[in-house]
């Protein structure tokens, strides 16, 4: 996790905060899809697993890593983004401005037992179910594009 006060120091000087996630994804013996969402560890809202960039890693390869982290799963992400989504964060006592890059995630094994298991809940929802659960208005945008034009 990145250093409270350098991310704060950044935000101070006008940069953007960035993260990366991704979208864990399935389809089901009758073809449709679902993803998964996991609740966050303080406020237990709906989320998809996301972080800050890792040193020596690119953005896909950091988003799998949360993903498998956070909710347990291991797949092969899609090499291009799906989109971008902006959120605040609580940091230190301030609320920070957040630019988050969003992969998915083609979920080929999950895990039972998990690093954040004992955190966090992870839920297989509809994208239209998924969408009802989340707060972050652009963040419902990539899931509803997602479930109007699904992954191949």
């Amino acid at each position: 996790m990145a250093n409270g006060k350098k991310v704060i120091r950044k935000a101070k000087k006008g940069r953007p905060i960035r993260q990366v996630a991704a979208i864990p994804f399935r389809r089901t013996d009758a073809g449709t899809l679902e993803v998964m969402l996991v609740t966050s560890r303080e406020t237990q809202r709906f989320i998809i697993p996301k972080g800050w960039p890792m040193k020596g890693k690119n953005a896909r390869e950091a988003a799998s890593i949360e993903a498998r982290q956070e909710a347990g799963v291991l797949g092969r992400p899609l090499r291009q983004p799906i989109g971008k989504f902006r959120y605040w964060k609580r940091i230190a006592r301030r609320f920070v401005p957040v630019e988050v890059t969003v992969f998915l995630l083609e979920v080929e094994n999950e895990d039972a037992d998990w690093k954040e298991a004992g955190m966090r809940e992870r839920a297989w929802l509809s994208p239209a179910e998924a969408v009802t659960l989340i707060d972050e208005p652009e963040l419902v945008s990539l899931i509803q594009s997602l479930a109007a034009a699904p992954p191949a």
